[in-house]
Formats: structure tokens, sequence, C-alpha cells
């Protein structure tokens, strides 16, 4: 284990911008809002909002404590806590390394396709309108070459290394993430219809509440923070000894708390402005239409119905869903690399390139059996492997790791960390509570 070789987050404000960016992704600009206006607007929100304090929160704590333990990747920081069955506990790093590999293949697929929305509005107006309708319509062609593209921008970031890679393009493109958010919001509410998004999304209707939007908002909560698959594990593993981990865990929660609920301003009043703009957004029924009609149909056609404008705020847009799916994909990428610079002595270089390069090959597989492959992947990736990981982890911690080691860890950047609240209720909740709240995750939808 070179863990004296290893790259470090030069700042807080450094592994913040970056575990946020992780944490950060189509989950929160895309999957968030959808899932809210499904579930009753402002009744999903409470609820999230409850969740994430209660099941996210202790999660995230709990994977940067055994990435900063073991200064190294999920596979070397699983074995220094489970020391009497190492060969399991290493068999549990490699399936969480397996895991993010074929996120970020499938996940790749759908930043492409972010890429070539955020240009199709530009080369329209320049007059190139067959290349632009190639760039919005579903095919082969266009999914392999944006595929690619995207997966070669994410490799070039993680290439330079933690400071110089992953640090410094988070603390650029998150900011940036944020001026976006809030210049569209700004625009959004000044048009017809917006304020009965608003309203749907901010004044609760406890009528809205059941089983089903519980499990949704938690299981919203569990995977908008990226727990389960390793990444906040390796961010971990970067982080200096003398940093608060209770504390900056919590500000990493909030940030990304904070663009969910700011994903939510942005679309939920979008959909309304785009129904009072005569697009439909709901079905025959009354149910909303599905979330990829809502993003790659929904708002293109209300961006359409606002002249130039809406070309602007179309590029913005997507540009907006390329960062935060960037900002995810870089800590996707780092789960592997960081195992095969640890275990089998590669160089970043090397690692990068020839993992980004084995991902990439999946993505154009699953690109040429599309209709076989995608979901499939998907589906077991994040809805089976990340709950079931998280359950391990909860586990770890809980049940496995001598109490008094892991508070010696965590005492480390928090001292007084014994005579607080957090440690009177954090170990006993993990050990209990998180396993069986993220099993009623697990099985909801197959019950």
């Amino acid at each position: 284990m070179a863990s004296n070789a290893r790259g470090h987050f030069s700042s807080k404000i450094g592994f913040i911008m970056a575990a946020a960016g992780s944490a950060v992704g189509l989950g929160n600009v895309w999957g968030f809002p959808t899932k809210a206006a499904s579930n009753g607007g402002a009744a999903f929100l409470v609820i999230y909002l409850v969740m994430v304090f209660l099941l996210a929160f202790p999660m995230l704590v709990a994977e940067l404590t055994i990435g900063r333990h073991g200064q190294a990747n999920p596979i070397s920081s699983l074995k220094s806590i489970w020391t009497k069955n190492r060969t399991l506990a290493g068999g549990f790093g490699l399936i969480a390394i397996v895991t993010a590999s074929f996120i970020l293949s499938f996940y790749s697929i759908l930043a492409g396709w972010l890429v070539s929305y955020a240009i199709a509005p530009t080369i329209d107006l320049a007059g190139f309108h067959q290349a632009s309708n190639w760039l919005v319509d579903f095919g082969v062609s266009r999914n392999l070459i944006f595929t690619v593209i995207f997966s070669l921008l994410t490799i070039l970031v993680v290439l330079r290394g933690v400071a110089d890679g992953i640090e410094r393009w988070s603390t650029r493109l998150m900011p940036l993430l944020f001026v976006l958010f809030v210049v569209m919001i700004l625009y959004i509410c000044t048009q017809d219809g917006a304020m009965e998004g608003l309203k749907m999304y901010l004044v609760p209707d406890l009528s809205q509440l059941h089983g089903g939007l519980f499990v949704d908002a938690m299981g919203q909560a569990f995977f908008s923070l990226s727990l389960g698959c390793g990444s906040m594990m390796v961010y971990g593993s970067y982080l200096k000894k003398d940093v608060n981990l209770p504390k900056i865990a919590a500000q990493v929660a909030s940030i990304d708390t904070g663009v969910a609920f700011s994903a939510g301003l942005l679309i939920l009043p979008a959909m309304y402005v785009a129904k009072n703009n005569g697009v439909d957004i709901f079905t025959e029924s009354g149910a909303l239409k599905s979330s990829g009609d809502l993003v790659f149909k929904v708002l293109p056609a209300m961006f359409e119905t606002m002249g130039n404008i809406g070309v602007l705020l179309g590029f913005g847009f997507f540009v907006l869903m390329v960062i935060a799916a960037l900002t995810s994909s870089i800590s996707m990428l780092e789960v592997p690399v960081s195992c095969a610079q640890d275990e089998l002595g590669w160089n970043r270089a090397k690692a990068t390139w020839l993992i980004g390069g084995l991902i990439l090959l999946i993505s154009i597989v699953i690109c040429l059996n599309f209709g076989r492959l995608f979901g499939l992947v998907a589906d077991v990736t994040t809805v089976y492997m990340q709950p079931l990981l998280g359950v391990a982890w909860a586990i770890l911690v809980g049940w496995i790791w001598n109490r008094n080691k892991l508070l010696n860890e965590i005492k480390q950047g928090y001292p007084e960390i014994e005579q607080g609240f957090f440690w009177k209720i954090w170990p006993w909740y993990v050990r209990f509570i998180c396993p069986v709240a993220i099993i009623m995750v697990f099985a909801y939808p197959l019950i």
C-alpha cells in the first residue's frame, strides 16, 4: 500500500468542492426534481430533507472515516478495518470498484447526450438544421461519438491527479454550476406559469404523503451523495488527519442538498412554464411524463417557444447538466484508478488511460446493444449494488470495527468528539438504524 506516495487535497475547500461535485450529479439535477414532481412536490421535498439528515449524513461520515483511516483505495481501506477476514474485506472493496466502473460506463452515455444537446441550439441558430437534428435524435453514431468525447473529458481531468486535476477542476466547475443555477432560476421565475410550479414545490400538501414517497425520498438521499460505490471512501483517503470528519461531511451534504433544492427551483417552475407555452408535460391520465421526456423533450420544447433567449437558456441548461455529470464521473473513475495505483503499483497515467479506456469499451458495447444492456446495467448497479454495499459499510463500521479504534480515527481531527452529542448517537445509529433503513429502500421495489 503506497500511502506515502498518495496525493492529498491541498485545502479543505478543495475537498468540499470535489466531494460535493462527486455527490452533485444527474441524480440531483435530473432525478430529484422529477421525483419531487411525481410525489407531490413540497411533500417530497420535506421528507427528502429529513432523510438526508437521518440516513445519508451518518453514512457519509462512515465512508469518509473508512477512507481516511486506510489512506488507500477501498480494498486496502476495508482490509485495514476487518483484519480478521482481510480476504472478504478485499472482496467487498473489489465489488465497490467494479460497481463504480459499471455506473460510469452507462453514465458516460447519458452525459454524452447532454453534451450533444448543449451544442444543438447553437448549431441550429447557425442554420445547420440537419446537423442540429442529428445531435438531438437518438442514434448509434451520435451516442458513440459523444460517449467518447465525454469519456475523454473525464480521463483528462483524472489524469492530472488529486490536487491539479480533481480539486482544481471541481473548484472551478462547482461555482460555475451555482452561477448558472441562479441566473436560470431568476429568469424562469419571471415567466408565465412559473408561480404554479413554485407553489407545488414549496407549499406542502400533507395528503400526498404515502409509504412509497418515504422510500423514494430515502433512496434519493442515499444515491445523491454517491454512497455505496467507494467514491467517498477514495476521497476520504486523500484527506489529511487533522480534518474534522463530521463537520466536513455536514458541509458536503449541505451543498449537495442545496443543489438538489436549486434544481427543483429551476425545473418544477420550468415544467409549468412549458405547460403554459403549450408543451405536454403530463400524460392523458394526469401522471407526469417520464424523466427522460422531461429533460430531453419537454424542456427543449419550452426553450424553442422562447425565441433567441430560448437558445441561450437551452445552451446554459445543458452546460449545467454536463458540469454536474463531469464532477461525478471524475470521482467514479478515481475509484478504480486509485486501486490500480495502490494494489498494482501503476503510475497515474497508465492507470487512468488503461482503466478509462476499458470503461469506454464497456460503454461502446452498451451503445451497440442499447435496448438490452443500458437499463440492465443501470438497474443492477444503482438499484441493487449501491444499497447492498451501503449495508456492508454500515455493518463494518457499526459491528466489526473496534469502537476505540474508530473513535481514535475521528478524534484526530475532532479531539473533543467523545464529550459531544454526535458520538453518543452516531455509532449506535450506524449499527442499527442505517442498515435497516437501507434494506427497506432496497426491498420496497421488490415487494
